[in-house]
């Protein structure tokens, strides 16, 4: 099994490896995925998208997944399974591949702050990785993320203001980011190598709104 092989099932299914780990405290080798540029257009074509059900990406996820899993001769874990629940930030800090951003959340090295983890493998065997440990890409950055929010919900050295960015989106002028996705997300220059389409955030927005 090589790195190589898992990144071109997963781009059969428009993922991409987004990180990969040994982890210290397990055997085997766990291989992070996400949305890639061409999600959108594979997503909305698929059964989930369109039957009316909630939580259309989640269930989408552990279809596709699970069928990379089988092909691989690997086990799933996903980031809704749970209590308790895997430890997708732990993974993803430890794969050196994320990092932290001013703003708290996690940022990526290809995406940036348009993060959309949808599964991992767990591979039972330790796996040839290449060795990942890029400073931050925050380190060489004037920080848009942090002055971006139009309600201040984001913002360097404060904790996420829920209230305030939930309060904001359930207004007319709260509409941008309701349609085209998260303006801090958005200010990040990394965020562009994502290639998201504004329908897949506006999916997400309203996921967020109706937790």
């Amino acid at each position: 099994m090589t790195l190589e092989r898992i990144s071109a099932e997963a781009a059969a299914s428009a993922l991409i490896v987004m990180g990969a780990l040994h982890p210290a405290d397990a055997a085997g080798t766990v291989v992070l995925l996400g949305t890639g540029p061409g999600f959108w257009p594979v997503f909305s074509a698929a059964q989930e998208y369109g039957d009316g059900q909630r939580d259309p990406v989640d269930r989408w996820s552990k279809r596709v997944i699970g069928a990379i899993a089988a092909n691989l001769g690997a086990e799933t874990a996903f980031p809704s399974d749970g209590p308790p629940y895997p430890p997708f930030i732990a993974w993803a800090l430890a794969s050196g591949r994320f990092h932290t951003s001013p703003v708290g959340m996690m940022v990526h090295d290809q995406v940036g702050l348009m993060i959309s983890l949808r599964g991992a493998l767990l591979l039972p065997d330790r796996i040839d990785l290449p060795v990942a440990d890029a400073p931050s890409p925050c380190d060489s950055c004037d920080a848009p993320c942090t002055r971006a929010c139009p309600v201040g919900a984001l913002a360097a050295g404060r904790a996420y203001d829920v209230d305030a960015c939930r309060g904001y989106l359930d207004t007319a002028a709260g509409s941008a980011c309701m349609e085209a996705g998260c303006a801090a997300r958005l200010a990040c220059p990394l965020s562009a190598g994502a290639a998201r389409d504004p329908a897949q955030s506006a999916l997400h927005m309203r996921a967020f709104l109706r937790r």
